[in-house]
């Protein structure tokens, strides 16, 4: 009919999809944890929704890509014996952040390097059995490239005394930037498993440490966010699946906590 026509016609409907796209684009936001624990779909899937006053309105939706070969991807001759062997972190006071990962987190000093002639000292941390780390500094250099997962942080002399904080963690953060502004960094957080979540985290809170999300805080529940002397995110996670407890170690009740989107705090 006429008014069919008019209603479904190629320039209304064009209007109306720019409408919705607009309202879409409007409600954007940073996709909070539980994207990443999401199984992979190439359909389209709706992926979260955001509390909208007393309604959940749709935000988006997003194509999933297929990942699923990349499980059984034999390894090459040419990679078969490569590691991740570390991530490196710039570190305005080494003595903090040794006291952090080696007393508050458990790892031990693996390896460490100084190079007064170029203004920098380097501090290999690990999760490792103390009795396996070797006494020759030779030794003790091979260990620690065979070492998975090794943290290095690096200390540019000096920094210890500057005036608050000096390096960007990645989430925007302000630190560096020359007009005032947040910036939407790459780096987003280092990770560690844990037995228990909550314990670990009441033990993290007794020893002083800074939380960015405890466990039953925002969206999703089972899993923390602690902070480093220089701000960096550590996740905390279970070594296993996602559990849950009536109340955290700061009284947050597990039914409570909603969504925070934190991506620019």
């Amino acid at each position: 009919s006429s008014s069919a026509t008019k209603r479904f016609s190629p320039t209304r409907s064009a209007r109306v999809g720019s409408f919705l796209m607009l309202r879409t684009l409007c409600g954007l936001f940073l996709l909070d944890k539980a994207a990443a624990f999401a199984p992979p779909h190439a359909a389209l899937v709706p992926v979260l929704h955001k509390r909208i006053s007393s309604t959940w309105t749709p935000v988006m939706s997003v194509a999933m890509p297929d990942v699923s070969g990349y499980y059984t991807k034999p390894r090459s001759d040419a990679t078969k014996d490569f590691l991740m062997q570390q991530t490196m972190l710039r570190v305005k006071d080494p003595q903090s952040s040794l006291a952090f990962y080696c007393n508050v987190l458990g790892f031990n000093l693996v390896m460490h390097r100084e190079f007064p002639q170029w203004g920098f000292n380097v501090y290999f941390v690990a999760p490792v059995d103390p009795a396996s780390i070797p006494t020759d500094p030779d030794d003790r250099f091979a260990f620690c490239m065979r070492t998975p997962g090794c943290i290095e942080l690096t200390w540019n002399h000096g920094s210890e005394a500057e005036e608050g904080a000096v390096y960007n963690t990645g989430n925007g953060d302000t630190t560096g930037t020359q007009d005032g502004q947040k910036v939407r960094g790459g780096f987003g957080h280092l990770g560690i498993t844990v037995p228990d979540v909550y314990e670990a985290c009441a033990r993290f809170a007794e020893l002083g440490c800074e939380f960015s999300k405890t466990p039953n805080a925002g969206g999703m529940k089972g899993l923390a966010f602690v902070k480093d002397p220089d701000g960096y995110l550590i996740e905390v996670l279970p070594q296993g699946n996602l559990i849950t407890k009536p109340v955290d170690h700061a009284g947050v009740l597990v039914e409570g906590g909603g969504y925070v989107d934190n991506s620019k705090k």
